[in-house]
């Protein structure tokens, strides 16, 4: 079953290459979406797929890449929206 979760994630996550890395990791388990920072600090990351793949990915995010420092990961079910693929928002 195809899900819609908005996930916002708190802590040392801007400038530690936490948007790409999310990318990465979000086609790697064939989930599609969104991923932009926030002016307050945080990420958030717009994910749809499979169930399964967006739960992965929601574990994958608290801990993120290397240099992060997670304090804080909130999921949120949104509805879907028919992603074509996963982008990187850069403002």
């Amino acid at each position: 079953m195809i899900i819609n979760r908005t996930i916002s994630i708190s802590g040392k996550v801007q400038g530690v290459y936490f948007r790409e890395s999310t990318r990465m990791q979000a086609e790697l388990l064939g989930v599609r979406g969104e991923v932009m920072n926030t002016p307050d600090g945080k990420v958030i990351i717009i994910a749809e797929g499979e169930e399964r793949a967006v739960s992965d990915l929601i574990n994958w995010c608290h801990h993120g890449p290397p240099r992060a420092k997670v304090s804080e990961v909130k999921a949120t079910k949104g509805d879907i929206r028919g992603f074509q693929d996963f982008r990187v928002i850069r403002f």
